[in-house]
């Protein structure tokens, strides 16, 4: 058993503890409180005068999908063959031995959500992990995956522009990811109809297999949620329009002009991921990018995590929390931005996200809290197990 005490523990979904105790036993946490006895023989670890979380978990990354070094040879997270490739799967492109991954660990970030990147309209399932294991199968949280879909420039540039083909505007971009969509529902009706002339011991001469189609079909049957890439307020419209229209369990990623129409989203009851915050206007769609912007929509009751959207860059999550916080976040929703609901839109927050009996004991202790530039994440550990340690090179420096 480990029992990690003394620290502040900020468990998220309840409150706030000092002097605190977390006992874990098998991988589990299996109580959290102030004064719980320390069973004999445990392994303890003292965390007086520090800051304890659970992993933060950025539910949008590109981590060791888009490999590092970022050359070439590593870059496989854009099946450019086709805008339209629900059948790509990016645990197929996932590198465990990605040098990217160690850095991100090592800055407190225990599981993330990464896969396909935005080239194409439909471009793939993309999948939470833990941040531990030496293959994918160990590393892959199952029954986390949902559909990449994108809208904007992305694919009117590598298409339009690129290839001199569809689609080449924002009309364009709807109309394929429509017209795919409805060959799916055909697809569907066609499979149901054969099931049911087999069940009455008919000739049902079904439709040949079709991987794209039945990687659709689960994204129609709100098996996988849609994943739709929107920076601009109209296209974060078109995404809901679209998802509406097709009855979609979805979540707008980026949703970088959502603050001009925050009332709109809460009361669609929206879940966005944020970010990158630290990013430069590199194109005219992010023109109107604000740090206020998670906050603004957090206080419009709209369900906010906070991205960074990237592979080793993925370490500088907290800070990006920290920026919001800054710019007029209530700092307890930040801070549930990088853990609980992450979770929640991933869809494992029955897991992790939050320090609580029977979750994932899946643990930071940091020098300060993970907000503020000086914080270094001390120890790290991963259903239990430390994964990472380190020791602040410069621990008498205040600020």
């Amino acid at each position: 058993m480990l029992v990690i005490k003394g620290g502040k523990i900020y468990t998220v979904t309840g409150d706030v503890i000092d002097q605190g105790v977390i006992l874990v036993e098998g991988g589990k946490i299996k109580a959290v409180g102030k004064d719980i006895p320390v069973p004999e023989g445990a392994e303890v670890v003292d965390a007086t005068g520090k800051v304890v979380t659970p992993g933060l978990i950025d539910a949008h990354s590109h981590l060791a999908v888009f490999g590092e070094p970022s050359v070439w040879a590593n870059q496989d997270g854009n099946e450019t063959s086709d805008p339209v490739t629900p059948h790509i799967r990016g645990i197929d492109s996932l590198n465990p031995q990605d040098p990217a991954i160690p850095d991100v660990v090592s800055a407190g970030v225990t599981t993330v959500y990464t896969g396909p990147g935005s080239a194409n309209i439909i471009g793939g399932t993309g999948f939470a992990m833990k941040l531990r294991g030496r293959t994918a199968e160990e590393m892959v949280i199952p029954g986390t995956e949902a559909m990449k879909m994108a809208l904007g420039e992305n694919p009117k540039r590598v298409y339009g522009e690129g290839q001199r083909r569809a689609p080449k505007t924002r009309m364009g971009n709807a109309a394929v990811l429509r017209e795919a969509l409805v060959k799916a529902q055909n697809y569907i009706e066609k499979m149901e109809r054969a099931k049911a002339k087999a069940d009455k011991g008919e000739n049902a001469n079904p439709p040949d297999r079709d991987l794209k189609m039945e990687a659709l079909a689960k994204v129609l049957k709100r098996e996988w949620k849609a994943r739709m890439h929107a920076h601009r307020a109209d296209d974060i419209m078109t995404a809901i329009r679209i998802a509406e229209e097709f009855n979609l369990d979805y979540v707008i990623e980026h949703c970088t002009e959502g603050y001009k129409i925050a009332d709109i989203l809460a009361e669609k009851k929206v879940r966005a991921t944020i970010g990158p915050l630290l990013m430069s206007r590199s194109k005219m769609e992010i023109i109107d990018t604000s740090l206020a912007n998670p906050g603004i929509l957090a206080k419009a009751g709209v369900k906010v995590a906070i991205q960074c959207d990237t592979s080793a860059n993925t370490k500088w999550l907290g800070l990006h929390a920290g920026l919001a916080v800054r710019e007029g976040m209530c700092p307890v929703e930040a801070l549930k931005a990088i853990t609980i609901n992450a979770a929640e839109i991933i869809g494992i927050a029955d897991r992790v996200g939050s320090i609580e009996p029977g979750k994932d004991a899946d643990i930071v202790i940091w020098s300060e809290h993970p907000f503020n530039t000086m914080a270094i994440a001390e120890k790290v550990y991963i259903d239990g197990k430390l994964v990472s340690v380190r020791t602040h090179p410069n621990p008498s420096v205040k600020v």
